[in-house]
């Protein structure tokens, strides 16, 4: 099918929220991640023409899958009426706290930007992928689709008006991501959280979060561990899925900088300064879940300082 398409573009999965700042930090993975591709038509029209490995759960309906509507808002801001066939290929599962649905929603806007001979910068796409993961999340939350889209680790500030900050990455800085055969939808797990906090709450995760991005800047890992702390969604949202505690406690024994829930999970992720330390705090997590026989899918790299490309 892809052979038959102009453009293909990649973008790769997140972790939201990174703990300590909940819809206003992401980290962009190396893998896995979403293709897109695009050709014109001869319609004025948006195709959607074929989606693989979704196993025929997500719309063809080109007004509501995250990839065609970010592909519409972009044609819509250039006041284009021509038409595009947009063909899918998923490559992480739904509900998965990965930014699938955000993902989409990037490489459709890298590769119709692509299609048109690039008349955009990358942060120029921001608005139409936000459309496209508001379509999917039911509202605009930036902390996936947007290192998604740039690569390495995003602090945003606010998506209306659009203001965010790309924060430095440590060169040594590892991820580690454990998928266990579980599916907890971001709808869903946003409607657990509380709804007002205690400014006591409140004071500590707003300092926990500026003292994670001082340990960013300062290269200063004691820092940026101590400050990786979630008072809002961890404690709301970590009962859904089996094994958290014991998986959290696997990883840090094991040698981790941090372990969490990667967006809405059930994904769970870890930081660490080696790659073979990832390893091992990859291996410690997947035992806990096999031993609860839970089924896993484990990545662990560098982080992603590129984000999308055309593939």
């Amino acid at each position: 099918m892809k052979a038959n398409f102009n453009v293909t573009a990649y973008a790769p999965a997140s972790i939201g929220n990174l703990t300590v700042g909940f819809d206003l930090l992401g980290m962009a993975l190396q893998a896995p991640g979403d293709e897109v591709s695009v050709r014109f038509n001869n319609t004025n029209d948006v195709k959607i023409v074929g989606i693989e490995g979704d196993n025929g759960k997500l719309p063809l309906d080109a007004d509501t899958n995250t990839a065609s509507v970010a592909i519409k808002a972009f044609l819509k801001a250039l006041k284009s009426d021509k038409g595009v066939d947009v063909f899918i290929s998923k490559k992480m599962p739904l509900g998965s706290g990965m930014g699938s649905s955000a993902a989409s929603a990037v490489a459709g806007a890298v590769a119709v930007n692509a299609l048109f001979g690039n008349p955009l910068s990358k942060k120029e796409l921001i608005p139409f992928t936000l459309e496209g993961e508001k379509a999917a999340s039911g509202g605009i939350h930036g902390d996936n689709a947007i290192p998604s889209l740039l690569g390495g680790i995003v602090l945003v500030k606010s998506c209306d008006p659009l203001d965010i900050i790309e924060l430095p990455v440590p060169d040594d800085l590892h991820y580690v991501l454990v998928h266990p055969d579980l599916q907890i939808f971001t709808k869903e797990a946003r409607e657990l959280l509380p709804k007002q906090l205690p400014t006591s709450v409140a004071i500590t995760q707003i300092g926990a979060m500026a003292g994670f991005i001082s340990g960013l800047y300062d290269n200063n890992y004691a820092q940026i561990q101590s400050s990786l702390l979630d008072l809002i969604a961890e404690p709301a949202r970590k009962g859904l899925i089996t094994g958290f505690d014991q998986c959290r406690e696997a990883a840090m024994n094991t040698g981790a900088v941090h372990c969490g829930i990667s967006g809405s999970g059930p994904s769970i992720f870890a930081l660490t300064q080696s790659k073979e330390m990832a390893e091992k705090v990859s291996c410690s997590i997947n035992s806990v879940f096999n031993g609860l026989n839970i089924k896993t899918k484990a990545y662990f790299n560098v982080a992603n300082k590129v984000g999308a490309h055309i593939a």
